[in-house]
């Protein structure tokens, strides 16, 4: 009888550890179901990432054309509506965009294209023309108020082609999120702009400091240089607005002045901006095709952006820069935290952190990924609001650490080319949407131990 009741027992002890085991598995699947969801975008709210996608799935691969007014709301319900529509349809065309609309032409010198985004078909990433995610926005934007914080969660994890330019101006606090006073606004601030060009750079050069000449000699120096893959940066009209551009902002801000690598941060802004008048590639864009007016439009709201952006990292551009060099410090902590053999690898080899990761602080990473990928960077980048500089570290932490092992195997020479010229030039949105994974992990596991940056 004892053995048959400790045989009972032993049945039950192990019942009850099958049972626990069960239930641990249960729970890791969930989370890892979670995680998953995660790396969608879906399920955890703001932030977070792209899983691979079916290559033969494309039924997402086009935004629906239809034309959206945020400050109607009733044209924003049936926008929602269009877009489900279009979603049973399988991503048909929802009819055609007439010659008024495509042209978007005004006789205004000031022209709101925020109040009236038009959508076009265009290839964006597999989150960002996500049905529901579309909806999402579409109803962040029309009300009379914009909730600002619900609009960074949404943008956080890549925001649609179409809306890029009207949710990157609110993000910035370059267009208030109040929509009944936005269209004036931006016709105020784009008249301050062409206020300021007209009495700093339509003037002769015997009314300009030596110290000016020698800034707008710098400034035309290096737009030539800016973003030298891609031709339409060549363009000698696009190198006059960029120097209209960066001289202003110079002008503007003397504590600082033109330091090199700023030319490279206005060219998100002019990319995106430009495309609500320019449709298609980047590659066949020319700037002829658009008036003055609509020019002077995408000049100022780039002024304006370029300067919000970098209000909120100015000692990045002080004299030596000390802003970079304490995110640098910050930096080489961080790695030496999560990957102690790579950190002492570098270490060894005598190879400093200055060497490479200054330009990637200097310019955002644009010089390092593929041009057409450092919009959807971007979304990140403004969603973040202040907290930016900050969270750069993690984003430059892991974007490093892609390349643990290889690294570890490289002699200093070979690490010094190996960082300049990092292989990132197939990348795809899945790579970089990786990069920003690992980097909201390690801000969440990190960000409130200010110790683990202690020597």
């Amino acid at each position: 009888m004892k053995n048959n009741d400790n045989n009972n027992n032993d049945n039950i002890n192990n019942n009850i550890k099958d049972t626990t085991i069960g239930i641990l598995d249960s729970r890791f699947n969930q989370t890892l179901r979670n995680v998953q969801g995660l790396l969608k975008g879906r399920n955890i709210p703001g932030k977070i990432l792209l899983s691979p996608r079916d290559p033969n799935d494309n039924s997402s691969l086009y935004s629906p054309i239809f034309q959206r007014s945020y400050s109607d709301t009733g044209t924003s319900n049936r926008a929602i509506e269009t877009v489900e529509e279009e979603v049973q349809s399988g991503s048909k065309s929802l009819g055609s965009i007439t010659s008024d609309s495509k042209s978007k032409t005004s006789t205004s010198h000031v022209e709101n294209p925020s109040e009236e985004v038009h959508v076009r078909k265009t290839s964006i990433g597999a989150r960002a023309t996500d049905s529901a995610r579309v909806i999402k926005f579409t109803k962040a934007l029309s009300g009379t108020m914009v909730i600002l914080d619900k609009l960074r969660e949404l943008a956080w994890s890549g925001v649609p082609d179409y809306m890029r330019p009207t949710v990157w101006r609110v993000l910035l606090g370059y267009a208030p999120t109040n929509s009944d006073r936005r269209e004036g606004v931006l016709r105020r601030k784009r008249l301050e702009y062409l206020d300021c060009v007209s009495q700093y750079y339509d003037i002769p050069d015997t009314e300009r400091s030596d110290d000016e000449i020698s800034m707008l000699r710098q400034i035309c120096i290096d737009c030539p240089r800016t973003v030298p893959d891609v031709s339409f940066f060549q363009q000698p009209q696009v190198q006059k607005s960029l120097e209209r551009i960066l001289y202003a902002w110079a002008i503007r801000h003397p504590a600082s002045g033109y330091v090199q690598g700023i030319n490279d941060l206005v060219t998100p802004f002019f990319v995106v901006f430009l495309s609500e008048y320019l449709e298609g590639s980047i590659e066949n864009w020319t700037m002829s095709d658009l008036s003055s007016d609509k020019i002077s439009n995408v000049e100022a709201d780039c002024y304006w952006c370029l300067s919000k952006l970098l209000d909120g990292m100015q000692d990045h551009y002080t004299f030596a820069q000390p802003g970079i060099q304490r995110l640098v410090f910050k930096l080489k902590e961080l790695v030496r935290r999560i990957d102690e053999p790579v950190s002492s690898h570098m270490e060894n080899q005598g190879l400093e952190f200055l060497q490479f990761a200054f330009r990637w602080f200097n310019c955002l990473l644009i010089r390092e990924i593929p041009f057409q990928l450092v919009t959807r960077l971007w979304d990140t980048y403004l969603a973040e609001g202040d907290a930016l500089p900050d969270f750069l570290v993690y984003i430059f932490a892991s974007f490093l650490l892609t390349w643990s092992d290889e690294i570890r195997k490289l002699d200093f020479q070979e690490l010094v080319m190996f960082l300049q010229h990092l292989p990132t030039q197939n990348w795809t949105e899945q790579e970089l949407e990786m990069v920003l994974s690992r980097a909201f992990m390690w801000h969440s596991m990190f960000n409130n131990s200010p110790s683990h940056f202690a020597t």
